[in-house]
């Protein structure tokens, strides 16, 4: 479905004050002494309005009752000292408010980057997770994001109700049609802004998804991975035109959003326009008729533009706090996002020395959403503890969705996946987890240092480990002739002194980092699918070579790699069509045995073409 067409109605969860009460919660777990300071800000921040309010009024009176020189500099010193020093105490409180948000902030940073990194894969698969990923994260990014500028909108709120019940009791022996008048106005501007901030949340996720795009083009385009593509197909026309496309239907939505919020603001300057012009006339009339001195005129004219300012504060205040709470609730629907797994609680997983596992799957079958039919289809398999195991097949036979879900990134939509006869559901995952060591087809190394690679993980890094690691890997001449050694880092993107490796070498990295992990199941997913044959084949003995005395299962469509595994299974159409050693297999003589026969010829000739390139 077209975004623009969209018709879907988005309602928040959650209520202004229940969010409200959500960040003094965070407060109170974060960072407490930020409700002490916010409180003083509140209160300094009114003090100071008032000794603006009195100061004039309070220097005329003395003029008009004839005091003398002496009486009016001494009135007028007292004022600018108290209003210094309420200042100097208000810049101070200010500025430890604003750490303390920031902190808070920061500690939903965390929070949400931890959701982001353990939330069940299988919340991966679709774009709702991705898109309030994405919207979670406007609201933390900068000083000015929804996270941080809330807690100001919060106390300046508090500020303005202060203000405006003070101002009340000092204005009660005026004409009560004038606070009528101000407080009706304002509340009229107060719901016609809510109406409009209501609109733009109602379409938010249609905002969200034209940014997702953008954002996912511009990815693409910067991507160094991608560049050779780019250049080589002429890709930079296409891209650009993908952009411009989704960019025009973006600002289209921006235009329409931006007459919404013109609008607003038009409505708004009409009614400041009548309430104040209302308030004035009458303060004016009185003074004509001599009800009001100077100073009294000029008191009540200004706390009438103040308790207007108050009324309007107030409002606005809260149309802001509902526009915010809107996109708090987003953080909250993200962090409380349901679960298909238990990542808390749920039976432990004894981690003993020595500790034998049995992975069974019993009649599973899965189909991805929105997929008419299964991609795996009754898989019946069990690995034993310490056995090797290959899963062979063409692209696309289903062999990924298999360890994804032997893996426990996925569950079966029919069947079981059985741990030592438990299922698999009933404990913890990410206890679960640990039992795997992997590599995958796209890998994972970062912008770090080699060692912190390895361990994946910066404090307590076993150096020791991390070399003996290398050395079983092929790897540690290599990094021993490095300048930095295991503290060389790693992508060019962000290090200028990064050190970049050939695929060779990244696999025997990662096969440094699946030792390292030490876990009791080792899971190869085609990691090695770029490179040659001989190349994938050395790799995937070396993997086998260590991996003595631990469960291994080894992903490829090359069966030549895969020869020395105790067990093969050819997958098909997402299903397990043949099953034994090669040598049996071979000698079965069916689809397996003419697979590996045309890959034996074709590798054959690549290597004869290689030979003859040598030769001349």
């Amino acid at each position: 479905m077209k975004v623009q067409n969209r018709k879907q109605k988005n309602r928040s969860s959650y209520g202004m004050w229940s969010n409200t009460r959500f960040m003094i919660a965070q407060a109170m777990k974060y960072c407490k002494s930020v409700l002490g300071y916010a409180l003083m800000e509140v209160l300094l921040s009114v003090a100071v309005s008032l000794l603006g309010l009195y100061f004039a009024p309070a220097v005329l009176a003395v003029l008009e009752s004839g005091g003398t020189l002496k009486q009016f500099l001494g009135y007028t010193a007292v004022f600018a000292l108290l209003l210094t020093v309420v200042r100097s105490l208000l810049m101070y409180v200010q500025s430890n408010t604003m750490f303390g948000r920031m902190e808070i902030r920061m500690e939903i940073c965390y929070a949400i980057m931890r959701k982001i990194g353990s939330t069940s894969y299988e919340n991966l698969n679709g774009p709702e997770v991705w898109n309030r990923m994405e919207k979670s994260m406007s609201t933390i990014d900068g000083d000015a994001a929804t996270l941080q500028a809330a807690w100001k909108t919060l106390t300046t709120l508090l500020q303005n109700l202060i203000g405006f019940i003070i101002y009340l009791v000092l204005l009660a022996n005026v004409e009560p049609l004038i606070i009528v008048v101000i407080t009706v106005t304002a509340a009229a501007g107060y719901f016609f802004s809510k109406w409009i901030n209501s609109w733009g949340y109602r379409h938010r996720d249609e905002e969200a998804e034209y940014v997702h795009r953008l954002g996912y083009i511009r990815s693409k385009a910067s991507d160094r991975a991608f560049a050779k593509d780019i250049r080589l197909f002429g890709m930079q026309e296409w891209l650009l035109e993908l952009y411009g496309k989704w960019y025009q239907m973006f600002q289209a939505f921006q235009i329409k959003a931006q007459k919404k919020y013109f609008l607003g603001n038009a409505v708004d300057m009409l009614l400041t326009l009548l309430r104040n012009g209302v308030a004035y006339l009458y303060l004016l009339q009185m003074v004509l008729e001599q009800h009001l001195s100077a100073a009294q005129f000029l008191l009540y004219f200004t706390a009438v533009g103040g308790f207007a300012e108050w009324v309007t504060g107030i409002l606005n205040q809260l149309t802001e706090l509902h526009r915010q709470s809107l996109e708090i609730c987003e953080v909250r629907e993200f962090l409380e996002y349901p679960e298909p797994f238990q990542l808390e609680g749920g039976l432990p997983i004894a981690a003993e020395e020595g500790a034998s596992w049995t992975l069974e799957l019993r009649d599973v079958s899965y189909r991805y959403a929105g997929a008419e039919q299964d991609t795996l289809r009754h898989i019946n398999l069990i690995l034993h503890p310490g056995e090797k195991l290959a899963i062979v097949g063409i692209n696309g036979a289903g062999k990924t969705t298999l360890i994804k879900i032997l893996c426990g990134f996925l569950d079966p939509t029919q069947g079981q996946v059985l741990l030592n006869g438990q299922d698999i559901r009933q404990y913890n995952r990410k206890e679960y987890y640990r039992l795997f060591a992997a590599v995958f087809q796209q890998h994972s190394l970062v912008a770090a240092t080699l060692a912190e690679n390895i361990a994946q993980q910066t404090d307590q890094v076993d150096r020791n480990r991390v070399w003996e690691c290398l050395k079983q890997a092929g790897m540690s001449e290599k990094i021993k002739s490095l300048p930095q050694g295991i503290d060389t880092h790693l992508e060019r993107k962000v290090f200028d002194d990064a050190v970049e490796f050939s695929g060779g070498q990244v696999q025997r990295l990662l096969l440094a980092r699946a030792l390292y992990r030490n876990a009791p199941v080792l899971v190869l997913d085609e990691p090695t699918a770029a490179l040659d044959p001989l190349a994938e084949s050395d790799i995937y003995l070396r993997y086998h070579q260590l991996s003595q005395g631990k469960s291994s299962i080894f992903i490829s469509h090359r069966l030549a790699s895969t020869r020395f595994c105790d067990r093969i299974i050819l997958l098909s159409g997402g299903e397990i069509k043949e099953e034994g050693t090669h040598e049996t297999l071979v000698e079965a003589g069916g689809s397996y045995a003419a697979l590996f026969e045309v890959q034996r010829q074709y590798y054959k000739e690549e290597i004869g073409h290689e030979e003859e390139k040598k030769d001349k």
